[in-house]
């Protein structure tokens, strides 16, 4: 029988070029594919490869290529379509810990990325088997290899002897290595959906002459948006729809095809996809439905429809989507159910509904909001908004990224790029808290109010729902970020004024008393009172609603002309108007209707721009932090936690599913010292216990599920008659058998806190904090950030629970060593990271004194790693 591979060794992933490959080991049934790919060979690849001509491959060439263990010996190929278009591979040599690697690209795909997509995974399935360092050969003039090896981001050596460069390759992980690999995934991802968003030809296949079809729709909204290249319907019994010549097929049009738009009954997609594969097609929009929505039969061929379209090299927008939009003038692309479309913006836009899709865009248009592009991805079969961060992270045609989001397919990889891309362009977004049917959605094992915060650590704006989406988005389109969150408030409303103060105070900005100018103020007074606010202040809010409405342009004109003097961001509730009215509009750009840099949004009521700017304000003081790194912290043994981990879950009873522990041992490897306590078999032996440990010790439930039950410590005992009667108490109350247990006391005064850890299974380690008082513990006062942490992340997280003024001395408390807590947090977020097997830890209780942090108690939770975290590992898809 033949050997096994893992199957995580198999992955798509996406080339340098946007372009996709399929990535497996090779196996004895590709003797055919392996002579095809050879025969295909330039003379040149030839000789790099094997230093001399070699024409053909024998017999015992192939099974020997072919017939590999996936231990010693280990070879993967990269395929597109049927084809095999690369191939590397290594041999174990001595040391056990080296393997020989050498690599063979088809000419025709050489300089896409094949080579440094298959390295990584070489690489991960070698560490996986021990090896440690690669060596290869190459010949002088092999530049191409060469420079694979130097800019994989490994420590390399090379030696020159006998006319052959001998390469040695540490496969050791690096902060280098793992900096190319993102920075590669970056481009290749980006460069993936331009090809979706700048196609230079479309195909809309299904597009009938039947009024209302959907196919239809997407011809006649591409044809009214003035597409700029041709655009080509496809029906397989019409001549000609909507004045535009058909094609029976993809493969009957005479000319190259970039873009696909599939408009048919779901049951014949496939066979159309197959089809587009073969005509070149290098993207997708499935605008059908009839997959994953509809239950297990369409699930199955929304996934044959992924594998398909991704083998040969085609990226998939949906299915049962709205479509794709690009408002730039050099485009002109509306592949959408959408015939209302807004104009040309600053705004990048991602919908995961497809329903919903339409009324969004209505909405922005009918705020005059302008958009740069527009994604609908539906069931979120392939593209994510991850893609979509990625390509609008280096779209200089868009300021501010908006998402709807009804599942985060790779949370970690969003909070990853999130918090990167948040620095230059911030993201805004809406998550609905259910999942519809079709979504290969995760379960995050994480409160609503966890996934906030690691939004938060992020630096994204999360909103409650759509109208503050485009509210908040309108505000970051047009207007500067405010330098802090002392605010102006000037209006001709009394009423409406003290509305905009007292919604100011809510939202934790800082109103300066408001300046009323009186129903009749016109444009000179409001010219004057914003020239003598806005220097005091770090934004403005400016209400105009005379009670007789007329010629509105001159009050206008002087907002736009303090607000430009200012530098400052300036808001309006102008006339009741919501969106961006023409009065208060910069011009854009020659060519560009929409409203430019400098316009003034307008909202219905002063209650809604003080809920924007508040969102800004919050947005603005996470941009001004600096960027944490995680620290290098003394007194840590990594490998000594590790070992624990190994033999807890390979105990005497055997490998185990799930094991509890004491974490005392894991967390003093980290530098955590958790108080030790002993059990006391009766009130003697308690007795004995305080008295070796002095005075003043605490009598307590050892049952950790007694720790957060009040009535279950008794503190301050210094004498043997104390020791005995808290340890009968304790045992009246609860029950025979409960055990007891004698511990020093921590200093006092004192702050109780918890602390703990949870492995999501997508999101990866995160850090929780809270206090420990009873109504701290009842409220759920927890906050969340992803480990490891930086100083910075720390910092945010003990002051990010809503009673964290106990810690700094307010309400009567003593001040607490905060610094000491932050430090306790790093510790534990650093050992979450390395250990993925300590799937739950909790540290509790922890008292925080003003001297320091105790930790009286800790338990972890253990699992053995069965699956790659999502954004672990060399490039894939997922």
């Amino acid at each position: 029988m033949h050997p096994q591979y893992p199957a995580h060794w198999e992955a798509d992933v996406v080339l340098s070029d946007g372009g996709t490959a399929h990535v497996r080991p090779i196996r004895p049934d590709d003797a055919g594919m392996l002579r095809s790919f050879y025969s295909r060979l330039s003379a040149e690849s030839i000789y790099f490869r094997y230093f001399g001509p070699r024409p053909r491959l024998t017999d015992k060439d192939v099974a020997f290529f072919t017939n590999v263990d996936y231990d010693n010996r280990v070879a993967l190929i990269a395929t597109i379509g049927t084809e095999m278009v690369a191939v590397v591979r290594y041999d174990r040599v001595q040391p056990r810990d080296h393997a020989e690697v050498a690599f063979l690209v088809e000419d025709a795909h050489q300089g896409r990325g094949v080579a440094s997509v298959l390295m990584e995974h070489l690489r991960a399935a070698a560490r996986e088997r021990g090896i440690k360092t690669f060596i290869a050969d190459v010949l002088p003039g092999n530049h191409r290899m060469t420079g694979l090896f130097r800019q994989a981001g490994y420590t390399a050596q090379s030696q020159f002897e006998d006319g052959v460069v001998r390469m040695t390759l540490d496969l050791s992980s690096t902060e280098t290595a793992l900096e190319v690999r993102l920075a590669r995934e970056h481009r290749a991802e980006a460069r993936s959906i331009a090809r979706l968003l700048t196609p230079e030809s479309v195909a809309v296949i299904g597009a009938s002459r039947e009024p209302g079809g959907i196919g239809q729709a997407v011809l006649r909204n591409l044809l009214a948006a003035d597409f700029t290249g041709p655009v080509y319907p496809v029906h397989r019994q019409v001549r000609a729809v909507a004045g535009v010549p058909a094609h029976r097929s993809v493969s009957a049009i005479d000319g190259e095809v970039d873009l696909a738009v599939l408009a048919v009954p779901a049951e014949g997609v496939l066979e159309l996809v197959e089809e587009c594969a073969q005509k070149g097609v290098k993207g997708l929009v499935v605008v059908s439905s009839g997959f994953g929505e509809t239950g297990p039969e369409g699930l199955a061929r929304q996934e044959e429809l992924v594998r398909i379209a991704r083998a040969y090299g085609m990226r998939v927008v949906g299915p049962n989507c709205l479509g794709i939009a690009n408002t730039d003038p050099a485009v002109r692309l509306n592949a959408t159910l959408a015939a209302t479309l807004p104009g040309r913006g600053r705004v990048g836009f991602f919908s995961q509904s497809g329903a919903l899709g339409t009324a969004l865009l209505q909405r922005v248009a009918q705020r005059g909001m302008g958009i740069s592009t527009f994604v609908s991805a539906g069931n979120r079969a392939d593209v994510s908004g991850n893609d979509l961060l990625q390509y609008w992270e280096e779209d200089p045609a868009t300021d501010v990224i908006l998402l709807y989001l009804e599942s985060i397919g790779n949370p970690r990889k969003f909070t990853r790029l999130a918090r990167r891309i948040s620095r230059s362009k911030p993201i805004v977004v809406v998550r609905s808290r259910g999942v519809p049917g079709g979504h290969a959605a995760p379960v995050l094992a994480m409160p609503d109010t966890a996934l906030s915060s690691l939004f938060a650590q992020a630096g994204v704006i999360r909103v409650d729902d759509l109208v503050q989406l485009f509210d908040v988005a309108q505000l970051l389109a047009h207007q500067p970020l405010p330098a802090g969150p002392r605010v102006g408030v000037v209006g001709n409303s009394d009423a409406l004024t003290l509305l905009a103060e007292e919604a100011c105070a809510g939202a934790g900005l800082e109103p300066h008393p408001p300046v009323n100018l009186g129903a009749r103020a016109g444009a000179a007074e409001f010219a004057e009172a914003l020239r003598s606010v806005l220097p005091e202040v770090d934004a403005a809010v400016a209400i105009y609603m005379p009670p007789i409405p007329g010629d509105c342009r001159e009050v206008a004109g002087a907002l736009l002309d303090a607000a430009r003097e200012s530098g400052k961001p300036v808001l309006a509730t102008f006339q009741g108007r919501l969106g961006m009215p023409d009065e208060l509009r910069v011009p854009g750009a020659p060519g560009d209707e929409s409203p430019g840099r400098g316009s003034i949004p307008s909202y219905q009521a002063p209650e809604e721009a003080v809920r924007a700017l508040a969102h800004v304000v919050r947005y603005a003081r996470w941009r001004r932090e600096p960027v944490g790194l995680v620290p290098q912290v003394d007194g840590i043994d990594p490998a000594a936690a590790r070992r624990i981990v190994a033999d807890a879950l390979t105990g005497d009873a055997g490998p185990a599913a799930e094991r509890e522990i004491d974490a005392t041992a894991l967390l003093a490897c980290y530098g955590v010292e958790v108080w030790p306590s002993y059990v006391a078999g009766d009130a003697e032996e308690a007795v004995a216990l305080a008295e070796r440990l002095g005075p003043p010790v605490v009598v307590r439930s050892a049952d950790p599920e007694h720790v957060r039950r009040a009535g279950t410590v008794r503190v301050g005992l210094t004498d043997a008659a104390g020791v005995r009667q808290a340890y009968a108490g304790l045992a009246a109350l609860l029950g025979p058998g409960t055990p007891l247990a004698v511990q020093r006391m921590a200093p006092q005064p004192s702050v109780p806190a918890v602390a703990g850890v949870t492995q999501d299974r997508y999101f990866g380690a995160v850090v929780t904090f809270g206090l420990g008082e009873v109504t701290a513990r009842l409220l759920g006062d927890q906050a969340h950030r992803l480990a490891p942490l930086s100083v910075e992340d720390a910092a945010a997280l003990v002051r990010s629970v809503r009673a964290a003024p106990l810690l700094f001395g307010e309400y009567g408390y003593q001040p607490v060593a905060v610094e000491a807590l932050e430090d306790l947090l790093v510790r534990v977020g650093l050992l979450a990271d390395a250990l993925p097997e300590v799937v739950r830890m909790d540290l509790d209780p922890v008292l925080a004194g003003a001297s320091g942090a105790v930790v009286l108690g800790a338990r972890a939770v253990l699992r053995p790693v069965t699956t790659l975290r999502p954004d672990a590992g060399p490039r894939r898809l997922r």
